[in-house]
């Protein structure tokens, strides 16, 4: 007979004591935490229990307990503050607002006057203003970005990358959107492109596209370059940098930032390093796309070296630069090599602790080449022991690219389609801002040594 009642019966969850019906709804997301809520008068009592909602406030919106504190209510009312405020980019809130965070962390020890540039978020409203002004929607992940930091003042050097390179000077300053709707883009070749970056040496600009138009897709961010073969002025090429939010997780990684106190665009490949003895050379690269071109193909890339003695070296290990020899491959195949003295008019010496760093450039009209070499030092205590120091391979990859492509017959989607508010604003008037992309007139003379 018990067993009978035993089958019988009717096993339900919220009649379980509480501690193991917490640990239950501890697992839960916070939409089924609040669909539990609606089920039974008990469950909606313990789905209100604090420690479940301050699992999910740090999950979702990065709140401590100093932040709870500060703000005198519970942590299920704090989500709810977040939530009204913020929900639309739930999934990449965490993220972006962590990025920022670790970005800032950075700056503060190495580049602090950087902070000070960055301005306060954005509203809703504001956006929303933005959105109206130009007549496409913009990203969400642009948009919650924007909601942490409205881009930054107009300063140098700018937050998307600086750096000096011989003759040539760049600093990318990352646009506010106000700014950047200035900017929007009505011309042919860029039409509904709105820039995210500008920087005022070289007029250079990456733009993002908000909606599927002339060969690009929505959404996709980009560095403009001028087809120069085309018949038609407006053709423009398109090095492609991804989506808004990889454009931020790039700046976040230590060692692709900081180049003398300035924040810059050179990626450094952990396997780019070869120790001879006790001096390790190290090599970033970039690629320059404001002097660079698909039509004809014509790729620009500089590279960083250090050249460092290691502390624990002997003072006779003292030594001098005399000469480097560089072996260049590209990827069809051609061979150069490249010798001479010094590197860029210099020939530095070496003591222990020592480090020499030095920029260079090369141009390639292949998708990528690699170099590799080594330099000829002397030793100071006896010049006639001379040996070879390893330079370590490193590629040079251009990013991708798209050519483009004619305009599609089919209408695109406009805000007036979506937009409940029957608003509309009309975007066939004329350009708008000063931002037009490459600043040719600033290149005319640019030029570099190759492979110093």
């Amino acid at each position: 007979s018990l067993t009978m009642a035993a089958a019988t019966s009717e096993l339900r969850v919220d009649q379980l004591p509480s501690d193991p019906l917490l640990h239950v709804l501890s697992y839960l997301g916070f939409r089924d935490l609040v669909h539990c809520s609606y089920v039974s008068r008990r469950l909606n009592e313990l789905s209100k229990h604090n420690p479940l909602w301050k699992s999910l406030c740090s999950k979702h919106w990065l709140v401590s307990d100093v932040d709870r504190l500060q703000s005198g209510v519970s942590w299920f009312c704090l989500f709810k503050q977040y939530y009204r405020d913020l929900g639309r980019y739930i999934q990449y809130y965490p993220v972006l607002k962590r990025a920022w965070e670790q970005l800032k962390s950075f700056l503060q020890q190495k580049c602090p006057r950087m902070i000070a540039s960055l301005k306060e978020g954005a509203t809703e409203v504001e956006l929303n203003d933005i959105e109206a002004q130009i007549g496409c929607r913009l990203p969400d992940d642009y948009r919650c970005s924007y909601r942490i930091h409205n881009g930054q003042k107009l300063v140098i050097p700018g937050l998307m990358g600086s750096m000096s390179l011989s003759n040539h000077y760049r600093s990318e300053v990352l646009l506010d959107v106000e700014t950047a709707a200035g900017g929007f883009q009505q011309r042919k070749g860029m039409r509904r492109c709105l820039p995210l970056t500008f920087c005022f040496h070289t007029g250079l600009s990456q733009y993002m596209a908000l909606e599927p138009a002339e060969g690009r897709r929505m959404f996709e961010s980009f560095y403009p370059c001028p087809d120069q073969t085309a018949q038609d002025p407006s053709a423009i090429d398109m090095f492609i940098t991804g989506q808004f939010s990889s454009l931020l997780f790039q700046l976040c990684a230590a060692g692709k930032m900081l180049v003398c106190l300035c924040v810059c665009r050179y990626v450094h490949d952990k396997s780019c390093v070869a120790t001879t003895g006790d001096i390790t050379v190290s090599v970033s690269t970039s690629f320059l796309p404001e002097l660079s071109s698909v039509h004809p193909p014509h790729f620009f890339f500089t590279y960083r070296i250090r050249i460092e003695m290691s502390s624990n070296a002997s003072p006779e290990a003292a030594c001098q630069l005399d000469s480097r020899y560089w072996k260049i491959t590209t990827s069809d195949g051609n061979v150069e090599e490249v010798q001479g003295p010094g590197v860029v008019g210099e020939f530095p010496v070496m003591t222990p602790g020592k480090v020499h760093e030095y920029s260079s450039c090369t141009t390639f009209s292949t998708l990528s080449e690699y170099m590799e070499g080594h330099y000829t030092f002397h030793r100071l205590a006896n010049k006639e022991e001379v040996f070879h120091v390893a330079i370590p391979r490193f590629h040079m990859v251009c990013p991708p690219f798209r050519e483009p492509q004619k305009a599609s017959t089919r209408e695109t989607p406009r805000l007036d389609d979506h937009d409940d508010d029957g608003e509309y604003c009309d975007g066939d008037g004329d350009d708008f801002g000063d931002l037009r992309g490459i600043n040719m007139a600033a290149l005319e003379g640019a030029w570099c040594p190759r492979h110093i």
